[in-house]
C-alpha cells in the first residue's frame, strides 16, 4: 500500500532539482511512498543526475519536451499513492510538511487538494493559492489594482489581507505543491494536455471545484520555492503561453465571447508595457531598459497568434 506519490516534473533544472529531491528524501520520514522524476527532454544533465544520485526514485526521461500537464499525466497514470503530491522542481521541502499534509487529508476527507505555507528564497511569504482569473480579475490584474488592500473588492484575488497563517477554503492551489486525492484525481480526470504549460493548474483546480470537491489551503507546514527556473529560460515565450493559457482557460469554461474578452483585456495589458519600456529605453542609455523594450516587442509580435477564433483554439 502506497501512502504518497509524488509527481515532479522537470526541464533543465539539475542543481535545484537535486536539492529539491535531497529535501524530499528526508522529509519522508515514515510515509510509504514513491516518487517519479518526469524529465522532458532536459540537456543540462538532470536525467543523469536523477539516475546516478537517486536510484531509489522512478524515472521517466522523455525523449522530447512534451510540456508540463502531459508530463505530470506519463506518472499520475501509473501512481499507485492514496494521496498524489504535484511538485515543482525548484522547490525546497521543509520540515514535517509532507507528513503533515498527508494528516490533514486524511481528517478531511471532503478535501480533494491542499495547499501549504509557500517561502522565497529569503523565507518571506509567497502569496500562493487565491481566486479564479475571471474577467474582472483579469482587468484588476492588467490595471494594476489589485495591489489596492482596500476595498477588498479589489485585494481578493490574490488574497492581499491574508497572511496564509490559517486555513481558507480557495479557487486555486498554486501548482507547485499540489497534494491531491487520489479518488478526486479519478473522478475528476488528469491534466488537460491541451494546456502545454500555463493555465492547466487552474483548469484542474475548477473541474474540481465543480466536482464538488473543497480546495484547501491549510498551514501545515512550509515549502521554499524559488520560482519559475523553467520558464525563465522561455525569454518573451513566457509571457506569450503563460498568456495562452489564460486564454484557452477561458475558452473552454466561458465559450468564445469570454476568451476574445480575455485577449483584449491581456493585450492592453502587454501593448501598455511595451509602450512603457519603449519610452523609457528613448530617454535612457541603460541595458536593462533596452531588454525590457526588446522583451515587450517580441511579446507583441506574438500576440495576434493568440487570437481565440484562430485554428490552434478550436
Amino acid at each position: 500500500m502506497v501512502d504518497l506519490s509524488i509527481v515532479i516534473v522537470s526541464w533543465n533544472t539539475r542543481d535545484v532539482l537535486r536539492e529539491c529531491l535531497k529535501s524530499v528524501a528526508a522529509g519522508l520520514g515514515k510515509i510509504q511512498a514513491e516518487v517519479f522524476v518526469v524529465d522532458n527532454a532536459s540537456r543540462d544533465g538532470s536525467p543523469e543526475m536523477v539516475a546516478a544520485e537517486f536510484p531509489q526514485f522512478h524515472l521517466i526521461a522523455n525523449q522530447e519536451n512534451v510540456g508540463f500537464a502531459a508530463a505530470n499525466n506519463q506518472a499520475l497514470k501509473i501512481a499507485k499513492g492514496k494521496y498524489q503530491l504535484l511538485l515543482n522542481p525548484d522547490t525546497v521541502v521543509l520540515g514535517d510538511v509532507l507528513t503533515n499534509s498527508l494528516e490533514y487529508m486524511e481528517q478531511h476527507p471532503e478535501v480533494g487538494m491542499l495547499g501549504c505555507r509557500v517561502l522565497n528564497g529569503d523565507r518571506s511569504v509567497q502569496l500562493t493559492c487565491g481566486g479564479y482569473p475571471t474577467l474582472w480579475n483579469l482587468f484588476l490584474l492588467s490595471s494594476g489594482l489589485f495591489r489596492c488592500k482596500r476595498p477588498d473588492i479589489f485585494s481578493r484575488y490574490q488574497m492581499l489581507n491574508w497572511d496564509r497563517n490559517s486555513e481558507r477554503d480557495v479557487d486555486t492551489i498554486t501548482g507547485c505543491y499540489m497534494f491531491c486525492r487520489a479518488s478526486a484525481v479519478a473522478e475528476v480526470g488528469l491534466l488537460d494536455e491541451s494546456f502545454f504549460c500555463y493555465g492547466e493548474e487552474t483548469d484542474w483546480c475548477k473541474r474540481f471545484s465543480d466536482a464538488g470537491w473543497i480546495l484547501r489551503f491549510a498551514p501545515v507546514g512550509e515549502i521554499v520555492h524559488y520560482g519559475s527556473l523553467s520558464s525563465r529560460q522561455c525569454n518573451h515565450r513566457r509571457d506569450i503561453m503563460l498568456t495562452d493559457g489564460l486564454i484557452r482557460l477561458h475558452l473552454k469554461h466561458g465559450g468564445r465571447v469570454a476568451a476574445v474578452a480575455a485577449w483584449s483585456i491581456l493585450a492592453g495589458f502587454q501593448a501598455t508595457r511595451w509602450a512603457f519600456w519603449s519610452v523609457a529605453a528613448a530617454f535612457s542609455r541603460k541595458e536593462a531598459a533596452q531588454k525590457r523594450r526588446d522583451h515587450f516587442l517580441g511579446v507583441m509580435r506574438d500576440f495576434g497568434g493568440l487570437w481565440p477564433v484562430s485554428r490552434r483554439f478550436a
